[in-house]
């Protein structure tokens, strides 16, 4: 009798190899977003363990809710509303497009501190750590935007439309402080150090807010500031919001510039432009100074 054990007596999984198709966190795409969560943990575990700044992101919307709603609301009079129902929209502008710049210094301060060396030694994909960015930045701004529209209930804000329309508005202005941190982002690994980044930021940033819509409509400004405000993104931004926070004004005269006649579109439009120019170079300019 044969002592010998043919390929025909052995089980089929046994006898012959089979192919397993790759499931999808080993593939391509699964490692980029492993990567990409990854390193966003890693920026929230740096918030926890430095509250000074969750402390600040919740604290200035607050201020800034209390400030104007209870120091100017008794000076400046929105015809068919009251000011705190007029500014809120504002106030979520300008809090989101600020809480963006953190993208910028943040960038700054790893390559300050060789942190982007470390990762270059890793392999992982060079656009998780910009994604990991901006993907903190936008879960900050969430967080802001819920102390905001807490603190504005409180004090006789109202959202005078659908709910499908407020979250609509939250959205738009969330995406478009998630599209600006790109812009900061590539900014921060432009610069020398985390203190450039914040006055220029500062210094663009500042002027673009308050020469909006935000505070005050813009048919109350001077001609020469009047039309840069109707032209002023940020405008468009916080018209949009309003329209869908149902927070328009009554009896506004109509717009006649067109950034102004389609504002939710216009916010739209920007978003799409500035994620298509500054995602590719944000990675590509992570990629350059990573081979230095």
């Amino acid at each position: 009798m044969s002592t010998s054990t043919t390929s025909e007596q052995l089980p089929l999984s046994q006898s012959t190899p089979t192919s397993t198709p790759p499931s999808f966190s080993h593939s391509a795409l699964g490692k980029w977003f492993s990567d990409g969560w990854i390193t966003t943990r890693r920026n929230l575990i740096k918030i926890k363990r430095v509250p000074d700044i969750l402390v600040f992101t919740t604290l200035q919307p607050i201020m800034f809710v209390l400030l104007f709603t209870y120091v100017y609301a008794g000076v400046i009079k929105i015809p068919g509303m009251s000011y705190a129902e007029f500014i809120m929209a504002g106030i979520f502008a300008q809090t989101v497009v600020f809480g963006s710049t953190y993208s910028g210094s943040a960038m700054a301060q790893d390559l300050k501190d060789g942190i982007i060396d470390r990762f270059r030694t890793l392999p992982m994909s060079p656009s998780a750590v910009l994604v990991g960015r901006t993907n903190g930045d936008l879960l900050i701004n969430s967080l802001s935007m819920v102390v905001m529209m807490t603190t504005g209930l409180i004090v006789g804000w109202r959202i005078k439309s659908s709910f499908f329309e407020a979250v609509a508005a939250i959205a738009l202005l969330l995406l478009f402080a998630y599209a600006l941190s790109w812009v900061m982002a590539y900014l921060g690994m432009s610069v020398r150090s985390p203190e450039i980044i914040n006055n220029v930021s500062f210094l663009v940033l500042f002027p673009l807010t308050f020469l909006s819509s935000a505070f005050v409509p813009t048919d109350t400004l001077p001609t020469p500031l009047r039309v840069f405000a109707e032209l002023n993104p940020v405008t468009s931004l916080v018209n949009a919001a309003r329209q869908l926070f149902g927070n328009v004004p009554a009896n506004s005269p109509e717009p006649t510039v067109w950034t102004q006649q389609y504002p939710i579109l216009t916010v739209l439009i920007g978003i799409g432009v500035l994620l298509l120019v500054f995602v590719p170079l944000s990675i590509r300019k992570f990629a350059q100074i990573s081979t230095r």
